[in-house]
């Protein structure tokens, strides 16, 4: 893979791959990707916003290097994160032929990864993905690890599977296209990897958007491949510290539904809840969780629940969280920052005061 700026290996025991990192890779995807699956029919599928900035340089480097893609385009947002978009997306992969020696490409931010990641591990019953993710939050957090999966009305992610890529391109360039919004909601995932396994990352925070950020992405893929490789399936308990400030920040997603409020805003307010909780029952010193709440803040992202959210509805969605084990939280803390554990000690009443707590 020369040429990149930087490669992370994904070194899983069954299937490992490779993250390669830097600007202008997408019109390297044929290239790279003729290397670990074999040219063929295939579908890009990304949205309509990302589509027409992007959709024709990757068609025609796959087109270079003998592949028959196929570009298939929904509508951006949340909501087509659904059984329904993916039940559509499957009628139309097998409507153009594609069986089960084809392949899915995933063009697009975390929504578009994540639904395009399911629909390749139920096509067939599993056929090749690889993702090509254009936000931050997905070239940090998403597009690593192979968590793919829908929304329920009742809560997000709550339907899916774990679909491996056979490899992850990442153009740096492409977020200088980014509204600055959605550049920035992307930094939440950013700060939660500082928070949970490298304290000197939060120096490089925010990060000047005109400058060179292939280290920064790199070193956020880093923290995620070495946690994936310990426990893929999160089984063992270390994949769970990734949820970080997610907790809490799902449960606010979900009650404001869908689109409302950006996934990194929700995880931002989630990372106040988590750092308040770490400091009255992990020890946090309190000037490193206000140290996190002020790069929360240079980094534009929201520290309150709005206030149109009640707190019993929040609550109410946080115990249908996949976190919750046979009635119990396992809330992700921690006591210095760079590091973090799984608790079960935290109550239903440390996280309604926490809830509480966000208000002000």
């Amino acid at each position: 893979m020369s040429g990149e700026k930087h490669t992370v290996p994904v070194a899983l025991a069954a299937k490992p791959y490779k993250v390669a990192i830097g600007a202008g890779a997408l019109a390297r995807v044929g290239a790279l990707s003729q290397k670990v699956i074999k040219a063929g029919l295939c579908a890009v599928i990304t949205d309509d916003v990302v589509g027409p900035l992007h959709g024709a340089t990757v068609l025609n480097s796959l087109k270079e290097f003998g592949f028959d893609p196929h570009l298939l385009t929904i509508p951006a947002g949340e909501a087509s994160k659904s059984m329904e978009q993916a039940s559509k997306l499957c009628d139309h992969l097998i409507g153009l032929g594609l069986d089960r020696k084809a392949s899915v490409f995933a063009l697009g931010g975390g929504v578009i990864g994540d639904l395009a990641g399911f629909v390749a591990s139920i096509h067939y019953r599993g056929i090749p993905v690889i993702q090509i993710p254009t936000t931050v939050v997905a070239q940090v957090d998403s597009s690593v690890g192979g968590k793919t999966g829908v929304n329920s009305p009742l809560g997000k992610n709550l339907i899916g599977t774990f679909h491996q890529p056979r490899l992850v391109i990442t153009d740096t360039a492409v977020l200088s296209t980014l509204p600055d919004h959605i550049f920035r909601e992307g930094l939440a995932e950013v700060i939660k990897h500082a928070v949970i396994a490298d304290e000197e990352m939060l120096e490089m925070l925010p990060p000047d958007r005109s400058g060179e950020l292939s280290l920064l992405i790199a070193r956020n893929v880093g923290i995620k491949s070495r946690i994936v490789a310990e426990d893929e399936f999160e089984t063992k308990g270390t994949r769970a510290l990734l949820n970080f400030g997610h907790t809490i920040g799902h449960a606010i997603e979900s009650v404001a539904g869908y689109g409302a409020l950006s996934h990194g805003e929700c995880v931002s307010i989630g990372m106040i809840a988590a750092l308040d909780l770490s400091v009255r029952l992990a020890g946090l010193p309190k000037n490193q969780a206000a140290r996190v709440q002020t790069v929360i803040e240079k980094c534009g992202l929201p520290t309150t629940i709005p206030a149109d959210l009640p707190s019993e509805k929040i609550l109410a969605a946080l115990q249908r969280d996949k976190k919750f084990d046979r009635g119990a939280i396992r809330f992700v803390l921690t006591k210095q920052l760079g590091s973090a554990f799984v608790s079960d000690k935290v109550t239903l009443d440390d996280v309604t005061g926490a809830v509480e707590r966000l208000r002000n």
